[in-house]
């Protein structure tokens, strides 16, 4: 064998070797392979677990789930990038801002409801009653590097004012409903099953939604290493498949969603019922140029806040393998 012969069959064994080492061929992979697979799944405040339970979505799972629960999407990307979890969902926001400090991490799926979900409230019988208002109001938009911090600057934006203007006070989702309720800040911006309590045990208004600010993208990533193993990347896909179906559930089984998340949110089911289209509302997006682009525009705008600084190419925390069925 020539030399060129020999560097050309080293080149198409490595080729095969990094194909495979990527999960190029994980569909292939039995269910008994699965069968030894962990993957240890980060989840905000249990809603998924408990979600995918309550559709019967966990019951003939193939590889084992090792559950992690989680308040807030800063503390499930500090466990993501501590590599503690292999995956976990967040919205886009908190996302960019762990890629910009240096997670290892890229997003392997898309959901997005449009927007719909993350809010500003303010208490019942508030003076404000349009953004304008916020002016030298105090404002926990929760945790720093939030969907509610990226919609509360856009809010402020559209109202022409800047985070200046106001006092915010960035807080855990604990500490900011307790403030909330005591009456020591003004507004609050939050999202899922902090809304939820608000509005039905203190009665909150909701003095902006988020479409038309945030892009409803709620994002599943993984970290590099999961992505590194053929049998992770085959066990993600399938999880991916399963958060799909529970919003098709959630779409198609609206009694049977609201009973479940009136339970788990500790709520009465009228609440319940007018934020289901923030749940019901949810697409399995592409990962895709389109998708890219938003990751990027969010970075954008968080660099133009003075959030984050230097430049990132989103591209290169997207991983176009796992399909969409």
């Amino acid at each position: 064998m020539t030399n060129l012969s020999r560097r050309l069959f080293s080149t198409v064994l490595g080729g095969l070797a990094a194909a495979l080492s990527i999960g190029a061929f994980f569909p292939v992979l039995a269910a008994e392979d699965l069968s030894k697979v962990i993957l240890r799944v980060g989840d905000q405040t249990g809603a998924t677990r408990a979600k995918l339970e309550a559709a019967g979505l966990l019951k003939d799972v193939s590889y084992q789930i090792e559950w992690s629960v989680f308040p807030a999407a800063v503390n499930l990307h500090e466990a993501l990038k501590a590599d503690a979890v292999d995956i976990g969902q967040a919205a886009d926001s908190p996302t960019v801002s762990a890629i910009a400090g240096g997670s290892k991490i890229k997003v392997v799926a898309n959901f997005s409801n449009g927007g719909l979900g993350s809010t500003i409230l303010v208490p019942a019988g508030s003076p404000i009653k349009t953004l304008a208002d916020l002016k030298g109001k105090t404002i926990s938009p929760t945790t720093r590097g939030s969907v509610a911090h990226y919609l509360t600057l856009g809010a402020l934006k559209k109202a022409g004012l800047t985070a200046d203007d106001v006092k915010l006070a960035f807080l855990t989702p604990a500490d900011a409903s307790a403030a909330f309720q005591a009456g020591s800040i003004d507004a609050w911006g939050t999202w899922g099953v902090y809304k939820a309590r608000a509005i039905g045990t203190l009665k909150a208004t909701v003095l902006l939604d988020g479409p038309g600010i945030s892009t409803g993208n709620f994002v599943l990533s993984a970290t590099d290493n999961a992505l590194s193993d053929p049998g992770k990347v085959a066990a993600i896909a399938d999880f991916a498949d399963r958060l799909e179906k529970g919003y098709d559930w959630s779409l198609n089984s609206k009694d049977a969603y609201i009973e479940f998340y009136a339970g788990f949110a500790k709520q009465d089911k009228a609440t319940i019922e007018k934020i289901y289209p923030d749940e019901a509302a949810y697409k399995r997006q592409p990962i895709d140029d389109a998708f890219v682009a938003s990751l990027q525009n969010v970075f954008d705008t968080w660099k133009e806040a003075g959030v984050l600084k230097g430049s990132l190419n989103l591209g290169d925390y997207v991983y176009r393998g796992i399909p969409i069925n």
